[in-house]
Parts: C-alpha cells; sequence; structure tokens
C-alpha cells in the first residue's frame, strides 16, 4: 500500500501530487515484495488473541498489541510497505553503520525509495475507541549523506462507507503553517479519502546515526474505523529504517476489560443453530430426503432424550445422505472456524451400529457446490453418542445447510442436540521440558546378552536361548545415529517353539521411557528354514493397550538383516512392552544387538549444516568494472538473497483459493504447488463422459499469475478404494479405452503446464489397473504420457520408503519397482516420495535416500507433512525432514502437502491455524527458509572484487560510490566450481 509523503515535495506541487496519487491508487494493485514479507500474509488480527511474546490478553493495561514486538519471529506479522525487510540476528555481523555495541535483534527496512516507505502492521480488533494508548519503540538509521532524520509512527484509519485513498499529514501538522495545513485540508475533501491519517502525539523524532534513539507518544480513536494500521515510515529515500523493538499498549483499560467480558461471553454462548434441543418442536429443521418426527421417548420407553425433554429422527430414510437438516445461510460467517458438537444415535432396520456424520452442504453464488465433511463416529441403537468437528468456510456462500447423514437406508437417525458456535483458538502448547535425556543410551537390559537371557522374557508359549554366530557391527542406521561403539558381542536370541506370529523375546520398558523424546530403534534379525517366501519381522511396542510400530522389515532366512524404525510416545502410559515379533508359526525367529535410544537432533543438525553448505552453495567472485576502476577499491557492498532456487511448494485446493489470507501466505512462501484433488480422475471425471477441469484450470491461473510452478497429481491411482466407481464397473476393452481416453485427454489439455506428473500413483500399494489389464499397462502409462507431453519429468510416487515402518514401500522394493518400470520402457524421470511421517529420525530418512540415489534420478518430498498435537515437537519433527531433504544431494524439491488447519489430511500437522495464526511449527518453517538465504557486505578488494559463499538462486548488489548508489541482479546456480560475475558500473 502506498500514501503520499510530503516531504518530498512542495507547496506548489501538493494539489497535482495528491491527484496522481489518488488515480494511481485507484488503478493499480498493490506492490510488495513477494521474497521479503515471508509471514506478511498470515491474519494477525484475531478479535481476541493473546500476546504472543507475554501470553497476556490484549488491551489490558501494560500489555503490548504489537504482535511479535521485538521480531524474534522474524517479520511476522510486520509489512514493508513497499519496500524491503529482513531481520539481523544475535549471531549476525551487524547492519553497516550501527555500532558493534548496539548489536542485538532488530529489523532492517532497506530499499526505500520514497520518505513513507517503511514497516506497518495491522492492528484492527486489538484497539478500541476511547480509549488511550502509549507508543514507543526503539529506532535507528542507516544510510550515506545524512547525520539524522525524522522518523514517525503514524496511524492509518480506514472506512467502507467511500474508497479507499492514501494520505499523510503527519509531518505536516508539526512543521506546516496554519495556512499550508487549511490548503491541505481542502485537497483532503476534495478527493473524498476513506481512510485518514493520523499522526501520534508527539511521536516524532530525530534520530542520528550509530544511535538507537526512544520514539514516544500517545494516541486515542473517537471512533472505531474498519481498519487500523500502525506505521514507522520518515527517514529520506536511500536511508534505511532499523527497528530494535516497538511497544503500543493500552493507558486506560476499565472499560475495555468490561466491553470484551460482555463479548466473550456472548460469543461462547451463542449458537448458530436455531432450535437447537428441539424445544419449540421441529421448527427450522426440516428433512433432507426423508421425513422427520419429534419424540419424548422411542422403543416402548426404553428410549429417552440424554438430555432435555425432546429429540428428533429422521425417518423414511431410501439413501444413505437422507438425514436431518437446518439451513445455516447468514448465520455463519466466512474464514471463522466452527466448532460443531452434536448428541446422536441410530434405530431401526436391525442395524446395530453405523457411521453418522454431520456434513455441510455449501452453495456459492456461481452455483458451484462444496461437501465439507465436518464430524463422524460410530453410533449405535444402545447409547447416545457425540459428534465432534469443526470447519471453516472460504469463500462467500448464498446458501449453507448443515445436516446428518450416513447409516443404511431403512435405519433412523436420532438427534439429541446440535450445537455449532465459533471455535476459540487453541492455547499454544507448551514446549515440553526433558530433563536428563540420555541421547544414545540404550534403553533395553541385557542387549549383548551377556547375562544370558536375564531380563529378557517370551511372550507366548515360545522358547528363548542365547547362541552365537550374529554380526559384530552396530546396523548402519545406529551407526550413523551412534557414531563409532564398540562391537557388538555377536550374540542373539534364539526364539524357538513359535505357535503364532505375535511370539517372541520381550522387554518391559515402561520406567525408562521418557515423553516427546524421539527413540530409534534398531536391531540385527533373521529367521529359520521352513518359510515358503520372505516374512515380515518388526519390533513392536505395547502401549497400554495400544500397538505402535517400532520398525518393520521383509525377511529370508538365509542371511541377516537390519530393521530400523522410530516411536515416541507423548501421553503418560501406564505399560510399556517391546517385543520383536513376525514370522509364519512354526518360524524360528534370531534378534541380536537390540537397540532402542534416543536420538540427539541437535547434534545431527551440526552434521546437517556443513553438508548444505557444501551441496547448496557456491563460491562467488564479484568482479567490478568502470570507466576508473581504481577507485573502486574499498567502495562498499551490500548483497541480499532474495530468492533461493530450490523448490519448496504446498498442496492447494480450489476452495482455498477464496480465502485471500490463505492465498498471500501461499505466494509469498512457496514457488511450487499441487494440487490436493483436483486434478485426480475422480475429481475431472466423478461420472463417465462429465468432465470437470474448471477447478484445476482456476488453480492454474492463480500459479501463474504468481510464476509458480506446478506438479500434476496424479493421472491415475492403483489403490482400488481410490478408483471412482464407473471405472471399477468397466470391462477390460471399456477400461482400457478409459484408461486411453484419461492419457489423451488430461495430457492434451494441459500440455506444457505441469513440470512434473505423478503418472500412476502408489503403485506399491495397490495393483487395480495391472490386475484387470495386466502388468504391461504400467509402462504403457508412462510411454503414452511421455509421447502426449514430452516437457513434462514423470514420477512414480509412494509413501511410507522413508521410515523404516512398511516393508511393502522399503528403499529396497522402490528400486526393484523402479528398475522394472525401466526395464519396460517407462521413462521414469523422478522418484517421489510422499512423506507423511510420524517420529522421524535423520540416519533413517538419510538411509534411504542413499539408497534410492544410486538409481541417478532426482528425489522429492512430494507430500511432506508431520503430525503432532504439541507444535514445538511438530516444529521439530518438520524441521528434521526439511533439513535431511535440503542437505541431500540426491533431493531436488519438496512439497508440504497443505499447511492451513481444516485443509490437511492429518490432524496436527498444520503450521498456520484455520484463521491464520503462524504456530511454532510455522515459525520454524519461515525461519529455516531465511536461514537458507544468503547474505554478505564488506569492501571491493584492491583488484576490484568482492567474494562470498552463497546459496543458489537470485541476488541483488548495491554499490554506494561518491558519485552514485547503483543496484544490480544476479544469479547463483548450482556448480562445483566458482562462480565469476562480472559487474559494470
Amino acid at each position: 500500500m502506498n500514501k503520499v509523503s510530503n516531504c518530498c515535495f512542495s507547496i506548489r506541487n501538493l494539489k497535482t501530487h495528491l491527484k496522481k496519487h489518488w488515480f494511481l491508487q485507484k488503478s493499480k494493485p498493490t506492490m510488495e515484495n513477494p521474497q521479503m514479507n515471508n509471514s506478511d500474509g498470515i491474519n494477525c488480527n484475531s478479535e481476541v488473541r493473546m500476546n504472543s511474546e507475554k501470553g497476556t490478553n490484549l488491551g489490558l493495561a501494560n500489555a503490548n498489541i504489537i504482535l511479535n514486538p521485538d521480531f524474534s519471529s522474524g517479520l511476522h506479522c510486520w509489512h514493508p510497505n513497499c519496500c524491503d525487510g529482513f531481520v539481523v540476528s544475535d549471531d549476525t555481523d551487524c547492519h553497516p553503520g550501527v555500532s558493534a555495541e548496539s548489536m542485538g535483534r532488530y529489523a532492517v527496512v532497506t530499499n526505500r525509495k520514497e520518505c513513507w516507505q517503511g514497516l506497518e502492521q495491522d492492528i484492527t480488533g486489538r484497539i478500541s475507541p476511547g480509549l488511550t494508548y502509549a507508543v514507543s519503540a526503539c529506532v535507528g538509521i542507516s544510510g550515506p549523506h545524512h547525520e539524522s532524520a525524522d522518523v514517525l509512527a503514524t496511524l492509518k484509519l480506514e472506512y467502507h462507507h467511500s474508497a479507499t485513498s492514501y494520505l499523510f499529514i503527519g509531518r505536516l501538522f508539526i512543521f506546516l503553517s496554519h495556512l499550508l495545513f487549511a490548503v491541505l485540508s481542502f485537497f483532503y475533501c476534495l478527493l473524498d479519502c476513506s481512510a485518514q491519517m493520523i499522526l501520534i502525539s508527539s511521536c516524532r523524532t530525530s534520530v542520528s546515526k550509530d544511535r538507537w534513539e526512544m520514539l514516544e507518544g500517545t494516541f486515542s480513536l473517537s471512533a472505531m474505523p474498519n481498519r487500523v494500521v500502525f506505521y514507522l515510515e520518515g527517514p529520506s529515500p536511500g536511508m534505511d529504517l532499523l527497528i530494535q523493538s516497538v511497544s503500543v499498549s493500552c493507558l486506560s483499560p476499565t472499560n475495555y476489560e468490561k466491553s470484551r467480558s460482555i463479548h466473550c461471553v456472548a460469543d461462547e454462548d451463542e449458537n448458530i443453530i436455531l432450535n437447537p434441543r428441539f424445544e419449540d418442536g421441529l421448527n427450522n429443521w426440516s428433512g433432507r430426503g426423508c421425513k422427520i418426527l419429534l419424540h419424548t421417548s422411542m422403543g416402548d420407553g426404553k428410549i429417552l432424550p440424554l438430555s432435555g425433554t425432546f429429540f428428533a429422527s429422521a425417518t423414511e430414510r431410501t439413501q444413505t445422505w437422507n438425514g436431518l437438516q437446518q439451513e445455516i445461510t447468514g448465520r455463519v460467517q466466512r474464514k471463522l472456524a466452527y466448532e460443531v458438537a452434536a448428541v446422536v444415535r441410530i434405530f431401526g432396520n436391525n442395524v446395530t451400529s453405523a457411521g453418522v456424520q454431520i456434513t455441510l452442504w455449501v452453495q456459492a453464488p456461481d452455483g458451484r457446490e462444496q461437501y465439507i465433511g465436518i464430524a463422524n463416529s460410530q453410533a449405535t441403537d444402545k447409547d447416545w453418542v457425540q459428534l465432534q468437528g469443526k470447519f471453516l468456510i472460504n469463500g462467500s456462500p448464498s446458501k449453507v445447510i448443515i445436516y446428518f447423514e450416513g447409516p443404511p437406508a431403512g435405519t433412523d437417525i436420532l438427534v439429541n442436540s446440535l450445537v455449532v458456535k465459533h471455535a476459540q483458538p487453541t492455547p499454544p502448547s507448551p514446549p515440553p521440558v526433558i530433563e536428563n535425556a540420555d541421547y544414545g543410551v540404550n534403553i533395553i537390559e541385557n542387549s549383548n546378552l551377556d547375562d544370558g537371557t536375564n531380563g529378557w522374557f517370551p511372550l507366548g508359549n515360545c522358547t528363548l536361548s542365547v547362541v552365537s554366530g550374529s554380526p559384530h557391527i552396530l546396523p548402519p542406521m545406529a551407526t550413523d545415529s551412534l557414531g563409532p561403539r564398540a562391537p557388538l558381542s555377536g550374540r542373539y536370541i534364539l526364539v524357538t517353539n513359535r505357535t503364532q506370529t505375535w511370539m517372541g523375546p520381550a522387554q518391559m520398558i515402561t520406567d525408562k521411557l521418557k515423553l516427546y523424546l524421539t527413540y530409534q530403534v534398531s536391531a540385527w534379525v533373521k529367521i529359520g528354514r521352513g518359510a515358503t517366501g520372505p516374512q515380515i519381522v518388526n519390533v513392536a511396542l505395547g502401549v497400554d493397550s495400544q500397538w505402535v510400530n517400532g520398525g518393520q522389515v521383509e525377511v529370508n532366512y538365509d542371511r541377516w538383516h537390519e530393521i530400523g524404525g522410530s516411536f515416541r510416545i507423548e501421553k503418560q502410559p501406564s505399560k510399556v512392552m517391546v517385543y520383536v515379533q513376525g514370522p509364519a508359526s512354526g518360524i524360528d525367529l534370531m534378534v541380536a544387538g537390540l537397540q532402542i535410544f534416543p536420538v540427539d537432533r541437535a547434534a545431527r543438525f551440526k552434521h546437517l549444516k556443513k553438508q548444505t553448505d557444501k551441496i547448496r552453495k557456491r563460491d562467488v567472485t564479484l568482479k567490478f568494472m568502470g570507466s576508473d576502476e581504481s577507485s573502486l577499491f574499498g567502495t562498499f557492498v551490500r548483497i541480499r538473497q532474495t530468492q533461493n532456487s530450490f523448490p519448496f511448494g504446498s498442496c492447494v485446493m480450489r476452495t482455498n483459493i477464496d480465502n485471500e489470507d490463505f492465498v498471500d501466505f501461499f505466494v509469498k512462501n512457496f514457488n511450487w504447488a499441487v494440487f490436493g484433488n483436483e486434478l485426480k480422475w475422480y475429481w475431472t471425471e466423478p461420472q463417465q463422459g462429465k468432465l470437470n477441469y474448471r477447478d484445476a484450470d482456476e488453480l492454474l491461473d492463480l500459479c501463474k499469475s504468481h510464476n509458480m510452478e506446478t506438479r500434476g497429481h496424479c493421472i491415475f491411482w492403483e489403490v482400488e478404494n481410490a478408483v471412482q466407481s464407473w471405472v471399477r464397473s468397466l470391462n477390460k476393452n471399456d477400461l482400457t479405452t478409459a484408461v486411453q481416453n484419461r492419457l489423451t485427454g488430461l495430457l492434451t489439455r494441459y500440455k506444457g503446464k505441469f513440470k512434473h506428473y505423478d503418472v500412476n500413483n502408489e503403485m506399491l500399494h495397490g495393483s487395480f489397473y495391472q490386475d484387470r489389464l495386466g502388468k504391461d499397462i504400467r509402462a504403457y502409462m508412462f510411454k503414452t504420457a511421455n509421447q502426449l507431453d514430452p516437457s513434462a519429468t514423470l514420477f512414480v510416487n509412494d509413501y511410507h520408503v522413508e521410515d523404516g515402518d512398511d516393508s511393502k514401500s522399503s528403499p529396497e522394493k522402490y528400486i526393484d519397482h523402479i528398475l522394472d518400470l525401466q526395464e519396460q520402457g517407462a521413462p521414469v524421470g523422478g522418484i517421489g516420495i510422499q512423506g507423511h511421517i510420524d517420529s522421524p529420525v535423520g540416519a533413517i530418512v538419510c538411509s534411504a535416500l542413499d539408497k534410492l540415489g544410486i538409481l541417478g534420478l532426482p528425489i522429492w518430498f512430494t507430500e511432506l507433512d508431520v503430525s503432532s498435537i504439541n507444535e514445538y515437537v511438530r516444529a521439530d519433527d518438520l524441521e528434521v525432514m526439511l533439513r535431511e531433504a535440503f542437505a541431500h544431494p540426491a533431493v531436488e524439491g519438496i512439497m508440504l502437502w497443505g499447511f492451513w488447519e481444516l485443509f490437511m489430511s492429518r490432524d496436527h500437522a498444520h503450521l498456520v491455524n484455520a484463521e491464520g495464526d503462524l504456530n511454532e511449527a510455522g515459525t520454524r518453517y519461515l525461519d529455516l527458509k531465511q536461514e537458507w538465504l544468503s547474505h554478505a557486505h564488506g569492501h571491493i578488494d584492491e583488484q576490484g572484487e568482492f567474494c562470498f559463499r552463497g546459496f543458489h538462486g537470485t541476488y541483488t548488489i548495491e554499490i554506494a560510490t561518491f558519485t552514485k548508489k547503483v543496484s544490480k541482479t544476479f544469479v547463483v546456480e548450482n556448480g562445483d566450481s566458482p562462480l565469476i560475475v562480472s559487474i559494470s558500473l
């Protein structure tokens, strides 16, 4: 957003300038830097919010309403206004012009072409009219030719009653005569401005170079605008504005507290469902394809309401989607998260248990329909059960209906109550406190079997004995985590007389585990003779009544196999048992050197940072040339990377683009996209011959408008339950024709528009097309896709490849699968690892990448997500995956499988909550993106050169000579040899 700076022009051209500015703002979109505003798209204005730094209720006395006031989360919630900005951290060289004793974390606002360009934050919803607010900011300046400059704090107030314009009058309030102020006010009225700019009282300071100064003042609003934006601005063009901290706090909170408490109570009690407990009969309710009845009891008095006097039933249901419904159009707001709770049960038709679901039907003004599944649970005819869920509507719907569905036709749905209200934000998770982690220490007792089978017991009536002859070295994945260790004893547990697959050696480890720690599992395993084929061996944990997978591998009887995996426990268990199981009954099992130890992620990260420096950076020499090259010696240069060339992408769905907050975050923090459903066959052709490419087309348009590359996911999906019913019903000849039509239709329509295609998704886990059309069909899909769009790279894509949890998709199985396709002539161009992972361990992930890397094909993480209720643990897991991928030479791109709450396939995997607030996992992602940008500054040497080492990507360089200031752009591409860049001045 631009606004006019009156410090940059005279009285004589004031009228002309204002008119020109009015026209530009009405006809041009806002200009913002797409690289530096990494977190600007996040909605920092929830109506009730906790201060992110102190956890205090905003608006209270001495509580800072500014979010991220000390830039500890980078530029989160701050917007550089038509300029650039970045944060200098505690361990970074200080900004040129800032004295060493002033070093610390602060924001730098640079590339300022106008006085009014600076840093802003939207504070709407965090202030109230009639209250007085105190403002203070620690600010500085840096730049050539000036010893001092003004820094201003300003508010912009917007109202909806007329078009928005931008006018700055703050400095004129202070320095212009009354006559000039009257002239300016006259032009302001002519323009009929709806955005008023007021200078915060006394909030102006003259700042000297090399010093931090405190800017202080107060303000009060007589009425509440629709939007309020806080600005820091003022130095002359070319000067950098430095900001160390900002505070805006309420001086008179009493009335505010009272008004907020009333509002919050109303919010908590406000159920948007009318007649939610049927106390007014069936008013406001109707049947969706069925009849509805009101009851006080049913079943000869055996069924009574759980609460209240009444309940309703949906009866004479002929379809699973029939049920009670209520229209909530006008009572539900877009971009607000709602929590839903209902009490239900089923009755009749001899059905004792069935799934009941709450669904939202949304119709857009253009007629587009959307079905949103909110909650589902297994209901019975014996008891009432509760359904709970959340939803959010991105767009502005013309009609919204909430309804119940699910049980088979003929079975009644009974509803006792339904509550739909605004969901209060979930309080941030506290970081887990882990003491005495003992990283790398094996918690398994007598692992080396020095004391026979002491500490072990047989699970089931099998027999344990100790035998010699197992490997003496640690399994490779354990070695990668632990480093050099003493060799193993060579002894192993032999398990005989096994009459069930679950029988094997076991230990109790309840008291040895710590919550939130990630444990790596490692062992050597082998099976005896007698098996008819490969057998699955699994290290499992019984955590109370829950089974937890600690890793599994497919083994043959003739050799020892490494087994690796991981797990984490986040709730205090009463009992934890670890055991090894898997081969068929009657097959002997051998286990050696079982290790379970907590992983030291910090130590791993140090290694990865060094590896990252080797493969993602390049030495660069800038050679400066000019008319008088000798005068360049000692000239100061500043280099800033604006974009890393490594692909970081995310999943996006058509409904997301109706939410401008989502789009803002998406386009600012990712450079690739993949569609969640909109390109899948069941979406583009849900009924035979009825094609729907509209959603994909609109997503492509969004990506194209922001210069984002796209992956095509997916042409086919080999798992049968992901194939639409009309395709499953085709005979062989018709299915062959349908496959050909799908290839031709999709690849011809989008030729050259998708850089990648996942050709046949999850072939390691499904075989629908192969079973019906023969083995050759898979290679045929690749070959035909390549003929139709030779520019696209064709990928295989599967899950659990990287975590050791699934023997079907081990790296070895994946390699065999790819080689088999290539032998059939399939032009496989890339390897997709989905990356839906729990409790990742770097050494295990890296081992899989190393194995797959021998094929020489680019590897992409195509659907990466991690899940944990605790957002700090989630952030740690995400950092593991991002660092491992970025540090591996075979990995050429990372796609997140979404980032916004309620629009991800897994719960507790989001980086941004439903209403736009960044959590710790999101902050970690943005921090890593910033870490992987290089900045440098210094002076040109005697040879007219400046050298640095930087990440691959796009850079800007600024050179300030005695006569001019020059800005250039250059690109650092991947390469082993130093890059020489010639720059003419």
